[in-house]
């Protein structure tokens, strides 16, 4: 980010802000080349400042607040292909957009670094690094995400602490605006993917293909109801339009008219008693269909019974048979015995 590397800077440069997981944060100066030419061919100057910022517990996240409060946005340059043809013409200069304030010359520090740990948060003013506010978010356990968001027309710093709580504190006083117990981590996915999004919005994956959106502001979740998407609008029916008769004579296409509408007596008048008159059932089509299908069923039923019917009677033929084989084989068994036996004296045996 563009910051104060050192207490005695007068003005912002580019510097690398590096976080440690034991809650230090280094500052590290980088000296870019002024023109694109020498951007090429000279490499960007990385050193140490001598800044280093200490709070407790691992380091999350950090961001620069102008004088005024508000979250200053990173400088950017358009990127353009050295390649190209179009702009093979023009000339081609280094543009950075700052956003540091117009009166920061007349005034001792000009920006607020905002930096919070798993522990406690931290507000140091620039160049000075004077601490200015402390915040100690818990003592017993710990935080899994912290960002600066944009809310109700200002910034916050929003926390998801592993005892399921949401908190926000405001900026740059560290003043406690919420403390909610939302959902308690059970789920290593949450604890990974969770994230606070702008104008009291978050979002996790609550399974591998689920998405979870939840709000902790007032004015969002009154306005949620106008936000969500409609797959179609809906559109009234518009009328039908008269059909000519000659339209209807060479349209070529085949309508559909309706049975009173040709034969009725409010069209042909009323019908003479001699005449054969049309009086519909009570169920119509669907009812002799209903009927048609309850008489398929009783006899697909009683087709069944007397399939299983026969198939039982063909089991007792075959056991008949089996035992009549067995009752013949028993008797000429006994009959062979008898013929053995028949000659021999009691003292033969």
């Amino acid at each position: 980010m563009e910051s104060f590397a050192r207490k005695n800077d007068s003005a912002v440069s580019s510097c690398l802000w590096v976080g440690t997981g034991l809650g230090m944060v280094i500052i590290l100066s980088l000296n870019l080349p002024a023109s694109d030419d020498l951007r090429q061919s000279e490499p960007v100057m990385v050193s140490p400042s001598g800044t280093i910022l200490t709070l407790k517990g691992a380091v999350l996240t950090f961001v620069c607040l102008d004088c005024m409060g508000t979250l200053t946005h990173q400088p950017y340059e358009v990127w353009r292909d050295p390649h190209s043809a179009d702009d093979s013409d023009k000339t081609r200069k280094r543009k950075l957009v700052m956003h540091s304030p117009s009166s920061s010359q007349d005034m001792g520090d000009h920006q607020f670094a905002v930096i919070c740990s798993e522990k406690q948060a931290k507000v140091f003013s620039l160049p000075s690094q004077t601490c200015l506010y402390v915040h100690n978010i818990t003592e017993t356990s710990f935080l899994l995400r912290a960002d600066v968001v944009t809310l109700c027309n200002s910034v916050c710093l929003a926390c998801f602490c592993a005892n399921g709580h949401i908190m926000t504190l405001s900026l740059p006083s560290l003043r406690p605006l919420l403390d909610i117990n939302y959902l308690p981590v059970t789920d290593m996915r949450i604890a990974r993917t969770f994230c606070f999004t702008n104008e009291g919005q978050a979002l996790y994956l609550s399974s591998p293909t689920e998405i979870q959106r939840l709000t902790y502001s007032q004015e969002m979740c009154d306005n949620l109801q106008d936000m969500l998407g409609d797959l179609f609008t809906p559109v009234e029916t518009p009328e039908a339009q008269n059909r000519g008769f000659l339209k209807g004579l060479f349209g070529g296409s085949g309508q559909a008219f309706d049975r009173e509408e040709l034969f009725g007596e409010a069209t042909a008048g009323k019908a003479s008693r001699s005449l054969a008159q049309h009086i519909p059932g009570s169920g119509g089509i669907e009812g002799v269909r209903g009927a048609a299908g309850g008489v398929i069923g009783d006899l697909t039923r009683a087709r069944i019974a007397l399939d299983e019917r026969g198939q039982k009677l063909g089991e007792l033929d075959e056991r008949t048979a089996s035992m009549m084989a067995s009752a013949e084989a028993f008797s000429k068994h006994a009959h062979e015995v008898m013929l053995k036996y028949k000659d021999k004296k009691w003292y033969q045996f």
